[in-house]
């Protein structure tokens, strides 16, 4: 291991020198390295985290897609009674941004700068129990204080795709001693844990499945935010169409005049800025749909007209009150969380760009999900749901089905933080 750490430093130090010079003309090189100055300093302010025999969690995420997928384990944690202290860093702005002040953790910090000193510093100022990494983002250095210090390193959410990068060639050997740095490892299939047995040496993987699949679950149970908006859509066939790009958009409005009032399409954009929305308005406007947004309609909707919504924050339970739902991100690098919809038990349609999302690759493959390359696609695909009832209702109960049974995560990923080497 020293060996191995020797290389490594040698590698990071070469790539931390080059990033450094390459910051002086780059802005935002300039803010990556700033921002992490004061990781350290933030511990020492926060007093309370000295204070007591607490249990200290180190919760890493790179950014918001890893930290939702930590936070059930979080509140599992927390609802048990163990009294505990809950760091959580971010690798990303983005991720610091939008969490740094959740609730949740106790502080919320970026990720210092992985060199031996800081990882010396952070570690022995933060004195973790436990350190909890969400599915990838392995800074080496703090990752050995931190073992060498006593702590228990897991990772959750593993997945491990053919084409991964730990397992090519000439970075197999890195990420076996990567992944030897880890107590325990969570993966999210059989399949997964099959791959980290063989591949890569690392016997201590089990499956746990994705806490994701518990934090649907969780949310779904809570509703009530569009009651006004449920009571007008009642006994429409409504398609909820979330985190939509402009490829998808076309997509939609080219089919929606073409099924006319056989459907109510709601649109939520994946960004409400004011030129995505008028952007959007522009192409309804030249197809002579008629449409409205959230924020003008008060609590009279019109289920013959499109509906935007150009609001944020509760894309998932306007799922709820859909007969279908259209998961946007399809038609250009990835679908977005296809999880969201299926919890409520109805059909989920996709573009084409979906290989790096395992639960959409899933449900295809159980035929809760339908992929589609083109609104010729969506058009076949949705008049078959619409004039066949029992169609939709059967690959709904699928989809409901597909998520009930991968429940679970967070309570085996809680257990082994509370009860150390009780998951095997």
């Amino acid at each position: 291991m020293k060996a191995f750490l020797f290389f490594y430093n040698i590698g990071f130090s070469a790539l931390h020198a080059a990033t450094r010079f390459l910051s002086v003309s780059s802005p935002r090189l300039k803010s990556f390295f700033t921002v992490r100055k004061g990781s350290v300093q933030e511990l020492l302010q926060n007093t309370s985290l000295q204070a007591g025999n607490d249990l200290v969690i180190w919760v890493h995420a790179a950014s918001v897609g890893e930290f939702e997928q930590a936070r059930p384990v979080i509140n599992r944690v927390r609802s048990s009674g163990t009294s505990c202290k809950i760091v959580v860093s971010f690798q990303s702005p983005s991720g610091y941004n939008l969490r740094k002040s959740c609730s949740d953790a106790d502080l919320v910090v970026y990720h210092p700068l992985d060199t031996r000193k800081n990882a010396r510093e952070f570690i022995r100022h933060l004195q973790p129990d436990i350190v909890l990494v969400m599915r990838y983002d392995f800074w080496v250095n703090h990752l050995w204080q931190a073992r060498q210090s006593g702590a228990r390193l897991i990772l959750a959410g593993a997945v491990l795709q053919d084409n991964s990068i730990y397992l090519k060639p000439c970075m197999r050997w890195f990420y076996q001693r990567v992944f030897r740095l880890f107590d325990r490892i969570f993966t999210v299939s059989h399949h997964d844990t099959r791959k980290f047995h063989d591949l890569l040496d690392a016997g201590q993987a089990i499956t746990a499945g994705d806490p994701r699949y518990d934090q649907v679950w969780q949310r779904s149970r809570s509703t009530d935010v569009i009651e006004n908006l449920r009571h007008n859509y009642s006994g429409h066939t409504v398609l909820v169409a979330g985190s939509t790009w402009r490829e998808d958009e076309r997509c939609l409005l080219d089919v929606f005049k073409k099924l006319g009032n056989e459907i109510s399409l709601i649109i939520v954009p994946h960004e409400t800025d004011r030129k995505t929305i008028h952007h959007l308005e522009s192409e309804l406007s030249s197809r002579g749909i008629a449409g409205s947004l959230f924020s003008q309609c008060g609590e009279q909707y019109n289920p013959e007209e499109v509906l935007i919504i150009d609001k944020k924050g509760f894309l998932a339970e306007l799922y709820s009150m859909a007969s279908i739902a259209y998961v946007g991100g399809g038609f250009g690098i990835n679908v977005h969380n296809t999880l969201e919809p299926a919890v409520y038990g109805i059909p989920v349609i996709f573009g084409p760009n979906h290989h790096n999302s395992p639960e959409a690759e899933a449900l295809i493959e159980e035929e809760c999900a339908t992929e589609i390359r083109s609104s010729a696609d969506l058009n076949v695909v949705l008049r078959n749901l619409i004039e066949h009832p029992d169609k939709r209702e059967s690959q709904g109960k699928k989809a409901g089905s597909f998520v009930r049974e991968r429940l679970g995560a967070t309570e085996l990923i809680a257990r082994e933080i509370l009860s150390p080497g009780s998951t095997g």
